[in-house]
This record gives C-alpha cells, structure tokens and sequence, in this order.
C-alpha cells in the first residue's frame, strides 16, 4: 500500500453534514466509514493518482 491509501482519497467517498456534524459514507458499498480506515475496494480519485505517479517518478 502506499502513503495515500485512506478511504477520503477514494472516488467513492462522500462526506454528509448531519445535525450532530458530519457522515461519511462508501457511495459505492454504501456503508458508512471514516476517512482514515482502508479497503482493498480503494479506487483513488484523479488527483490522488496525479500525487502516486509524481511521487514514483522522484
């Protein structure tokens, strides 16, 4: 796994304002999660692939 690995730079994480503050939330699984736990479902967003490759090529 790499440094980025974290469901909040997942493309499938969605974060909700609630009344008592905020949900987050796997749209694809459609279970709620915290931005720091790890699935091996991880499908990074754009930008978080752009931050992989850039790393790589050091």
């Amino acid at each position: 796994m790499n440094r980025f690995h974290c469901c909040a730079t997942c493309q499938h994480f969605r974060s909700l304002k609630i009344e008592d503050g905020m949900q987050y939330v796997c749209e694809r699984l459609g279970y709620e999660t915290k931005p720091v736990y790890q699935f091996t479902c991880w499908s990074p967003t754009e930008k978080v692939k752009k931050l992989i490759k850039k790393e790589a090529n050091k």
